[in-house]
């Protein structure tokens, strides 16, 4: 229960102050119930992020930084506007913006340690083992998708780039994940580093291996996509095992959203420090992977409509030789 506290001010007025709160004494599964997290898994994020949320201060009641990321996964987890979270935990609802944005950036400035393309061969083999065991498609490093973010309309001459297809304004997050459902990388594909990587450093299929994508995606040496129109049986046996093991990604899009439910409303925040918010949600899903912190599987997937593009036939070579190797 949250304690207000009135002060006289002087004689003229009263002015209310930032109240504080009275701490519940919640279990483990309450816990992570509110904060998606045990209490030594939040104070293993804090730890990490510390350095980057205790400034020197005037204030004489600094917020500790336990406390700051306490207010983000709140916020994080249950989606409900900043000033609910403040009136429920007892702070303003300033604080609870300065805490947001301060964990979010602190989240962002270690993602490279968290979120990461495999690089070694052995990375690589064991992921491929792991996607194997799904529905014996072989050779797979990653499995793509995309998922929209819902955001306010953004203020500027931009206004309209925001708008997607479906007529909402949005932040369009495409992702890589292994075969655990941990994110590899989270980005627009062609204009990212790892698209660049990609198209100019894939060695080909034997060495690095194949994302797979829906028919969205262009068919690509380093990206297998479905046959449109199956002709053969091969084909049939390759599409049901390309769709088994490409639903890793929708449900880790599922997984992901049900854990950090801000990602299923509309994030309230200009789209600069929305993208930060949604990378510290990616940053904290694959901690809690580390951490083998609980979630339960809910089966849903994201179904964004493809758009499907012309493919170049000759970009199909990599689809036709696992098609004709190990499903004929």
């Amino acid at each position: 229960m949250a304690l207000r506290l009135i002060y006289n001010v002087g004689r003229r007025h009263e002015k209310e102050r930032v109240y504080r709160h009275m701490e519940p004494e919640y279990d483990d599964n309450e816990f992570r119930d509110r904060f998606r997290f045990t209490k030594n898994s939040l104070q293993f994020i804090t730890d990490l992020i510390e350095p980057n949320l205790c400034r020197p201060t005037l204030r004489s009641h600094a917020i500790p930084a336990f406390t700051q990321v306490q207010l983000a996964l709140r916020y994080f987890a249950s989606g409900s506007p900043m000033r609910v979270i403040g009136d429920t935990m007892g702070y303003h609802i300033s604080s609870v913006s300065r805490a947001v944005r301060d964990v979010s950036s602190a989240l962002c400035n270690i993602s490279q340690d968290f979120i990461q393309w495999p690089e070694t061969q052995q990375q690589k083999n064991k992921i491929r083992d792991g996607f194997y065991d799904v529905a014996h498609f072989p050779g797979v490093v990653g499995t793509i998708d995309g998922t929209h973010v819902r955001i306010q309309a953004p203020s500027g001459d931009n206004e309209y780039a925001f708008v997607n297809r479906k007529g909402f304004h949005s932040i369009n997050v495409q992702g890589v994940c292994d075969h655990t459902g941990s994110c590899h990388d989270s980005f627009i594909f062609k204009t990212s580093n790892l698209g660049r990587y990609m198209e100019t450093r894939h060695r080909g299929y034997d060495m690095d291996g194949v994302l797979l994508g829906d028919s969205g995606y262009p068919c690509k040496r380093y990206i297998v996509t479905p046959y449109l129109r199956p002709n053969s049986e091969s084909q049939v046996r390759y599409n049901k095992a390309h769709v088994k093991t490409r639903a890793i990604v929708e449900r880790c899009f599922g997984w992901w959203k049900r854990r950090f439910n801000i990602l299923h409303g509309e994030i309230r925040t200009n789209p600069e420090k929305a993208v930060k918010i949604i990378t510290a949600c990616a940053v904290l899903h694959n901690i809690a992977l580390k951490l083998r912190e609980q979630m339960e599987d809910d089966n849903q997937e994201v179904n964004d409509v493809p758009v499907v593009r012309n493919h170049v036939d000759e970009r199909r070579q990599v689809r036709e030789h696992i098609t004709r190797t190990y499903f004929s």
